[in-house]
This record gives structure tokens, C-alpha cells and sequence, in this order.
């Protein structure tokens, strides 16, 4: 039986292409695994010491949520910890709980990140001639009643200031010393959430989406001087502004998922955090918008019902 050469031509550069595609697919699998296990299996044995750093570790948003449980990880971890919250009651409250517990010095600095550019001369004076090793940009906030179209959005600029404003300034104060000494660690808390427009939350998603392209930004123009930037980006965590979900499977406890967060410095430079945080977070980036946009809308529907059921 013959064969048309040019057929056979064409079916053979088919195959090695097809050969091509499949090989690359299957490399790329083989190092997202290995990413993947380095970054949550093998962090958990050799983990980094975070007190190369320097001996202070700077915390917004510390007196709450993700941001407490960082504080008192770092502590447990061998570092003082310098606290920034705009609540002085419970500043004092937390820092009297790492100093019983962990033995460490702290430091309070009242201030609240809602209020623009006024309040970072007092917390750079407060913080001089300190050495800061770490800074952890934690503090953020979502809208005040749960989702809301972006008109509805009353507190924007709050919003603004506070996820991303304070990021760039607190930055900004730590950066200098910190490249002088050839040392430091930034880790920016970001969001799952930033990876695709998300409805009902788009000034909230769009304010992390700020947060992790700076981070990356930062860590290609400061990692040959010696500045690690690690971006941390968690699916669910449970939290005031998650109104405290229950915790399971999906939905970390804060101090496992900052215990966790943590031994991945030095590993992943853009994280979620925990490794059921990442395969959620695959499932997250790989669903059409439409089902995301689909369930807020559904979310919002229950939270009307429910308000006109509490009126």
C-alpha cells in the first residue's frame, strides 16, 4: 500500500509536536510539584532562622487576626516585636501576652492606616536608629458591611490607605536601613482573591492586586541586595473580616496559617501560605469568572434576605 509523502511528512511533524507539547506539560507539572514540595513539605524541616534578619520585627494590623498571629509567631520565633494598631487598649493587651508567653521585648506605636499620608513621620521617627529586620505589611481592611457594588462603596479612600498606601510608606521607612545593612525581610499579606476580578469585592481585589505586583516588583529590584520581598496571598482565613468562619479543611486557624506562612520565607518568594491554600487556590484561578462572579452574586442575594429578615 502507498503512501502520499506529503501526508507522511505532515502526520510526523504532528506527532513531534504533539511529543513537544506533552513533554512540556508534564515538565511543567513536574516543577509546580516540586515548587510545591519544597515550599510546604520541605520549609516544615529546614526552616530559615528570621533572626538573621535583625532583632525587631515591625507587625501592622498587629492586634487581630493574621496580624497577631505573625507577632506572636515571630516572637516564638526569637525576635522583639514592634506593634502598630490604632486601638492602644489592645496593643497593650497583646503585648503583654508576648512578653508572658514568649519572653520577648515589644514596643506599642499607635496609629491608625485609614488616615492618609500624616501619620508615617511619627511612626518613622518612632522607629530610628532600631534594628528592624523584618516588616510585615499586614494591615487591610474590606468594605464595612460585608459586599457591596463599587457605587455603593462608602469608605474608598479608607480602603484605599489602608491596603495600599500603607504598604508603600511602610516600606519606604524600613527600605533605607535595611539596604545599608544588606539584610532584610518584607513580607506583604495580599489575597487569593487578587489572581482574577472578583464582583462585589473589586476595590478590595483590586487594592491586593496592587500589593502583589509591588511585591514582586520589589523582590527583582532589592533580592541582589540582599532584601527578600515575599508576597503572601491566603484563600480563607478565619478572621473578623471573614466574620470568624468556622475552622476545617479549607479554613485556616490564624497561628496555623502564620506558622505555616512563615516557614516558607526563603522558599517562595509569592505564596498562599499553606499547601491547602495553593491547591485552592489552582481550583480558584482555573474556574471561568463567570462561577465566581455567579457565587458573589448569590452570596449577596442571602445577605439582602437576611437584612430585610433582621429589619
Amino acid at each position: 500500500m502507498s503512501t502520499t509523502p506529503g501526508v507522511t511528512d505532515c502526520t510526523g511533524g504532528l506527532a513531534v509536536v504533539g511529543a513537544v507539547c506533552i513533554g512540556a506539560l508534564l515538565l511543567t507539572l513536574l516543577c509546580w510539584c516540586w515548587r510545591a514540595f519544597k515550599t510546604f513539605i520541605l520549609s516544615e524541616v529546614w526552616r530559615v532562622d528570621l533572626k538573621k534578619y535583625g532583632g525587631w520585627a515591625v507587625v501592622t494590623g498587629a492586634t487581630s487576626g493574621i496580624g497577631k498571629a505573625y507577632a506572636k509567631e515571630l516572637a516564638k520565633r526569637g525576635l522583639d516585636i514592634v506593634l502598630i494598631s490604632r486601638s492602644n487598649e489592645k496593643l497593650k493587651a497583646v503585648a503583654e501576652e508576648i512578653e508572658a508567653q514568649y519572653g520577648r521585648r515589644t514596643m506599642t506605636i499607635q496609629a491608625d492606616f485609614t488616615g492618609g499620608g500624616s501619620i508615617y513621620p511619627a511612626i518613622k521617627e518612632a522607629l530610628s536608629g532600631m534594628d528592624l529586620g523584618i516588616l510585615v505589611n499586614n494591615v487591610g481592611m474590606t468594605y464595612n458591611v460585608k459586599l457591596q457594588r463599587f457605587h455603593e462603596v462608602q469608605n474608598s479612600e479608607q480602603i484605599v490607605n489602608c491596603n495600599m498606601l500603607s504598604v508603600t510608606q511602610m516600606t519606604r521607612i524600613v527600605l533605607p536601613d535595611m539596604v545599608k545593612r544588606g539584610s532584610g525581610l518584607i513580607i506583604n499579606i495580599g489575597s487569593a482573591t487578587a489572581a482574577k476580578p472578583c464582583s462585589l469585592i473589586s476595590l478590595y481585589c483590586s487594592t491586593k492586586a496592587f500589593v502583589k505586583y509591588f511585591s514582586q516588583c520589589l523582590e527583582t529590584e532589592y533580592k541582589s541586595q540582599g532584601i527578600t520581598v515575599q508576597c503572601v496571598a491566603p484563600m480563607v482565613v478565619s478572621t473578623n473580616m471573614t466574620w470568624n468562619c468556622p475552622v476545617n479543611c479549607l479554613v485556616k486557624s490564624t497561628s496555623d496559617f502564620a506558622r505555616q506562612a512563615l516557614n516558607t520565607v526563603g522558599y517562595s518568594s509569592y505564596t498562599n501560605g499553606c499547601i491547602s491554600h495553593g491547591l485552592q487556590s489552582v481550583v480558584f484561578g482555573l474556574a471561568p469568572g463567570w462561577i465566581k462572579s455567579l457565587a458573589y452574586l448569590i452570596k449577596r442575594r442571602r445577605q439582602v434576605k437576611e437584612d430585610l429578615h433582621e429589619e
